[in-house]
C-alpha cells in the first residue's frame, strides 16, 4: 500500500517504521523538519517538511495516490483538518486519526472519520485488567504504574472523588459503580456513592 502518515512523534515515527519494514511505501509528513530524526536508520520511506494543513505540501507528500492517510500529530485540530482535507479534496477513503481528548470523538465521527483515542483503549484496557485481577501493574509510556481497587468506606460516600486524600503518591483513577459502569476521575465531578468502588493509581518507577 502506499501510505501518508501526518505527524512524526513517537506513534508517527514507529507506525512510518513498521510499515516500511513490512514492505508498504510509505511518506511521513510533520512540519519540524527535526521531528524525521526520530526515524530509525532503516527506515526506506520518504520524509516531507511541511505544514501538513497545506495542500500543496500533501500534494507533495503523494497524497493524489495515496491508498490510505494516518493523521497521528500531537495536536487535535491538526488532525481533524489534514482529514477533512484528504476526504473532501483529495477522495482518500482510508483515513484513521488519533485523538487526545475523547470528547472530540463525536467531531469526528460527524465527518464520518475513523478515530483511535489513546485515553479510551487505555481506560478500557485498566478497566478489563482491573476485572481480572484487584492489583495490577501496566507499562504506560515509559512508566510502571500500579492500578488496584478499593471498597469505599462509609466516611467517603457522598465525598467528591477530588477531596480524597489517599496518601502520597496515590491518585484516584476512576470509580467504578455497583452497575459495572465506571467513570473517569478526571473529567467531572464526582461524588462517591454506597457501593463504589475507587480504582488508585500509584506510579511505581
Amino acid at each position: 500500500m502506499n501510505i501518508l502518515i501526518v505527524g512524526c512523534g513517537k506513534v508517527g515515527s514507529e507506525l512510518a517504521a513498521t510499515l516500511s519494514r513490512e514492505g508498504h511505501s510509505v511518506t511521513i509528513v510533520d512540519a519540524n523538519e527535526a521531528a524525521f530524526e526520530k526515524l530509525p536508520p532503516d527506515y526506506s520511506g520518504y520524509c516531507t517538511a511541511g505544514i501538513p494543513i497545506d495542500r500543496d505540501v500533501l500534494r507533495e507528500a503523494g497524497i493524489e495516490n495515496c491508498d490510505a492517510l494516518a493523521a497521528v500529530s500531537p495536536d487535535d485540530n491538526t488532525n481533524i483538518m489534514v482529514c477533512q482535507v484528504a476526504k473532501e479534496y483529495f477522495d482518500v477513503e482510508n483515513i484513521v486519526a488519533r485523538i487526545y481528548d475523547p470528547r472530540r470523538e463525536n467531531v469526528f465521527a460527524h465527518f464520518g472519520l475513523r478515530t483511535i483515542c489513546p485515553t479510551n483503549l487505555t481506560v478500557e484496557t485498566v478497566k478489563n485488567l482491573l476485572m481480572e485481577e484487584p492489583d495490577r501493574q501496566v507499562l504506560i509510556g515509559q512508566s510502571t504504574v500500579s492500578f488496584h481497587t478499593v471498597p469505599v468506606s462509609r466516611k467517603m460516600v457522598g465525598m467528591l472523588v477530588s477531596e480524597l486524600n489517599l496518601g502520597e503518591g496515590k491518585s484516584p483513577f476512576a470509580v467504578c459503580h455497583e452497575d459495572g459502569s465506571m467513570t473517569m476521575a478526571a473529567y467531572q465531578p464526582i461524588t462517591i456513592r454506597a457501593g463504589d468502588s475507587l480504582v488508585v493509581a500509584a506510579i511505581v518507577d
